[in-house]
């Protein structure tokens, strides 16, 4: 069983959205407003729907929390829906391909569609983003950092993702979450193009963690492997059809003298400037070694190597069309056209912050298996003993 693992409840248009999170030690300072920032990231990008105009997502912390630290009980959060008392009236009987509607009455034996779509529906991320918040702020004190940005939104992409670098603030300042700002306006472009058709658009995010420690994750069995877990975590999210880890698919292509990361020793410079770029928990991690590519993403044999782990996933086109798609009446079984409401053109932008909230939670948990300790304070200690003893020649 996972040391830091969370449940959520609630659904799109009902009072609100509930986490609860098990596995946080006690001691570490979380304030609502750290958290409210990570919500207004998942609310913002363009391409979304008008009902992100009408919420206004902030947390209340319930449990779990005194003076403003972690006291190692559960963490309960709320979020709550402007958005929700006229919602429960209409019946739902045309499904929509793509989306959790058919297989969902199906299965659980109901003839509305609305139960199912509320709950399958991605606004349940806001939940998640919230319990990645807490995540990223037990990270923090390791000196971990997490980052998102796009990659592609249709047709529109980097040439090569590998060849650009990319400025964070950038990132942040775009309302595509591009860090180029010529590809940002073809995004941009695109998404109205498909509003204008009444259809949507998919894309491709990348998520990238600095700063991890060797040695999280497993490889000793097949579920304790770290790169399984977050390929787990990062294909829940709504809408991701397809995750890759480091080079992950264009591996095909290389033979195996090209595809792996040699290892060198790490020049004096080397060391420095990883020193100098890193939190001062994180610059104790001076590894003797170098690697000069970074095909693995991070992660070898199910264990992360010291280098950023870096994830790429594919997000498909929004199922709701706003020019429906054709379908059946469940009540009449004749032919119909798909339920239509309200919908985001393009969540690629927010999908990326989702990713990063669900990445920081298997990096939590993992961090938090790897160096134990039910208080910040004996975790931190525990953590700066591992560092000091890795290799060194």
């Amino acid at each position: 069983m996972e040391r830091f693992h969370f449940i959520t409840a609630g659904e799109s248009h009902g009072k609100g959205l509930t986490a609860i999170i098990e596995g946080m030690l006690s001691g570490l300072p979380l304030q609502a407003e750290y958290i409210d920032r990570e919500l207004r990231r998942r609310q913002a990008g363009y391409g979304r729907s008008s009902r992100m105009k009408i919420e206004e997502d902030k947390v209340e912390i319930i449990s779990g929390l005194w003076r403003g630290l972690t006291t190692g009980s559960p963490i309960a959060l709320f979020i709550h829906n402007k958005d929700w008392r006229d919602w429960e009236a209409e019946t739902v009987s045309s499904p929509r391909p793509g989306h959790a509607d058919l297989a969902g009455v199906v299965k659980y034996g109901i003839s509305d569609i609305r139960p199912i779509m509320e709950r399958a529906s991605a606004r349940e991320t806001a939940a998640r983003v919230a319990v990645g918040a807490v995540a990223k702020r037990f990270l923090e004190e390791l000196g971990i950092t997490i980052h998102s940005h796009t990659v592609a939104i249709g047709g529109c992409h980097y040439k090569s993702v590998k060849a650009i670098s990319i400025n964070w603030q950038q990132v942040e300042a775009s309302s595509v979450r591009c860090a180029d700002a010529k590809l940002e306006k073809e995004m941009i472009a695109a998404i109205d193009k498909a509003k204008a058709e009444g259809d949507t658009l998919g894309g491709i995010f990348e998520v990238i963690a600095s700063a991890i420690p060797v040695g999280l994750g497993s490889h000793v069995h097949w579920d304790r492997r770290l790169d399984g877990k977050i390929a787990r975590a990062i294909m829940s999210i709504n809408a991701v059809k397809g995750v890759e880890i480091g080079d992950g698919f264009a591996l095909s292509e290389l033979k195996g003298s090209q595809a792996h990361d040699i290892i060198e020793p790490s020049p004096s410079s080397v060391i420095a400037s990883r020193s100098s770029d890193r939190s001062e928990e994180a610059a104790k991690q001076s590894l003797p070694w170098y690697r000069p590519t970074n095909h693995a993403g991070g992660i070898e044999g199910g264990i992360s190597n010291g280098e950023d782990i870096v994830v790429r996933a594919v997000v498909k086109p929004i199922a709701t069309l706003a020019k429906p798609l054709d379908s059946i009446d469940l009540r009449t079984g004749k032919k119909a056209k798909a339920h239509y409401e309200r919908s985001d053109i393009c969540v690629v932008p927010a999908a990326g912050v989702i990713a990063e909230a669900m990445l920081a939670i298997v990096l939590a948990d993992a961090c938090l298996e790897k160096f134990g300790g039910d208080s910040l304070k004996e975790t931190l200690a525990n953590y700066r003993g591992y560092l000091s003893s890795l290799p060194s020649f």
